[in-house]
C-alpha cells in the first residue's frame, strides 16, 4: 500500500502549492449516476481523497435520473453525515447544465444497463442518445481542461461518441475504464504466486472493456527475494497464462453477477479511483498501468480508437507504453477486439 507521504509528493508535482502549504482551491469533481451502486461506493472514496489525494479538497457534483432523486438527496444527506474534511460542497440535481457546471472532473457512470437478452449492439443503440448528451453537457458547462473517465458500458464506444461531440474537450482528455480489468489481472497473478498483490505490476489489458479484451502477464513482473522477477518465469505454466487467466479475468465481471447477484461496484469503484488517481499524480516509476485511451496508431490500432493501453502519467498527461514485443498470440487477440471496436463504431454511427 502507498504511504500517505509517497502520495502527496506525487500531488506537490501536479499542485505544487501542496508543500509550500498555500490554501488550495477546491477540485470540482462530477459523477454521473450517482445513486446507483458505483456512484453510492466512489464519492466517499472521493470525498476521503482516494482519488485526488490526501490534502486535496473536492467539491462532489452528482448527477441521476429524475425518479431517483430521493435517493441522490439520501446520498447527500450520508456525505454530510460522514463530516468529511475534504468535501467542500455537494450538489445533488437531475440537470445537466448544474451538474456539468465548472467540473475539473467527470466519472460517467450512468447509462443504460445491460438487460437479460440484450445484444451489445441494443446496449449501444440505448447508450449513444445518452452520451451525445452528456457530450452536449461537457461542451457547453464543463471546465476546458476537464478529465473524463467513461465507466458505463460499452465504455469504449460511449468515449468514443464523447471525443466527436464534446471538441471542446482535448481529445487526451477523454479515457475509458479498464482499470477495474487491470486490477483483476494483478489479483489472479499475485493468487497464483501466493504473493502481495502489490508485489505485482505491469499486467496489460489490451482493447475493449469487453469479452474481447486481451489480459496479457508476458511483461508483468513480481517482487521476490531475489528481485524482480518475470511472471512468465515464476508462474512456468504457458497454459494457465494463455488460456485460464485470459478467461477468467475476461469473465470475472460475470462471475460476480453470479456470486453477489449483482455487478461489481466497491471493486469498479476502487478502480476509478486508481485511474484518476494515477493520471493526474502520476504512475510510480517502473510501473504502467491500464487506460482505455485513444489511439495514435500505436501497437498497430486504428488511430482514433478508444483502445485499452499500457500506459505511464506524469504532470496529468498520460503517454503509451513503445516498443513491447507482440507475439502472434497476442496480436491475435489485440486485432480481434480492435475488429469488435471498428463494428461497434459502425452500430454507433448508425444510430446516430
Amino acid at each position: 500500500m502507498m504511504s500517505s507521504g509517497s502520495l502527496l509528493q506525487r500531488l506537490a508535482r501536479w499542485r505544487p502549492w501542496v508543500l509550500r502549504g498555500e490554501p488550495k482551491q477546491a477540485v470540482k469533481v462530477l459523477v454521473t449516476g450517482a445513486a446507483g451502486q458505483i456512484g453510492y461506493a466512489i464519492v466517499a472514496m472521493i470525498a476521503r481523497g482516494l482519488m485526488l489525494g490526501p490534502d486535496q479538497p473536492v467539491i462532489l457534483h452528482m448527477l441521476d435520473l429524475p425518479r431517483a432523486a430521493d435517493a441522490l438527496i439520501g446520498v447527500r444527506m450520508e456525505l454530510i453525515d460522514a463530516a468529511l474534511p475534504l468535501l467542500r460542497g455537494v450538489v445533488a440535481t437531475s440537470d445537466n447544465a448544474e451538474a456539468f457546471k465548472g467540473v475539473n472532473v467527470a466519472i460517467l457512470i450512468g447509462g443504460w444497463p445491460r438487460r437479460e437478452g440484450m445484444k451489445r449492439k441494443d446496449l449501444i443503440a440505448k447508450n449513444v442518445p445518452i452520451y451525445k448528451s452528456q457530450a452536449s453537457a461537457l461542451q457547453q458547462h464543463a471546465a476546458p481542461n476537464c478529465k473524463v473517465l467513461v465507466v458505463a458500458n460499452p465504455a469504449n464506444t460511449n468515449a468514443l461518441v464523447l471525443k466527436e461531440f464534446a471538441t471542446a474537450i482535448p481529445a487526451k482528455n477523454i479515457t475509458c475504464l479498464t482499470r477495474l480489468d487491470h486490477n483483476r489481472a494483478l489479483g489472479q497473478v499475485a493468487e497464483k504466486l501466493n504473493v502481495p498483490v502489490g508485489d505485482v505490476k505491469n499486467a496489460i489489458i489490451w482493447g475493449n472493456h469487453s469479452s474481447t479484451q486481451f489480459p496479457d502477464a508476458s511483461h508483468a513482473t513480481a517482487r521476490t527475494e531475489l528481485g524482480e522477477r518475470p511472471v512468465k518465469e515464476l508462474v512456468a505454466d504457458e497454459k494457465w497464462l494463455t488460456e485460464e487467466f485470459v478467461s477468467t479475468v475476461q469473465q470475472r465481471g460475470a462471475a460476480v453477477i453470479k456470486a453477489r447477484k449483482q455487478s461489481s461496484s466497491l471493486s469498479a469503484a476502487s478502480a476509478a479511483c486508481d485511474h484518476m488517481r494515477d493520471w493526474i499524480l502520476g504512475t510510480p516509476k517502473g510501473t504502467w498501468v491500464s487506460m482505455g485511451v485513444c489511439s495514435d496508431g500505436s501497437y498497430g490500432i486504428p488511430e482514433g480508437t478508444f483502445f485499452s493501453f499500457p500506459v505511464t502519467c506524469e504532470k496529468g498527461e498520460w503517454s503509451i507504453v513503445q516498443g513491447l514485443q507482440i507475439d502472434d498470440f497476442a496480436r491475435s487477440k489485440m486485432e480481434a477486439s480492435a475488429s469488435e471496436l471498428k463494428e461497434e463504431k459502425s452500430v454507433a454511427i448508425n444510430v446516430l
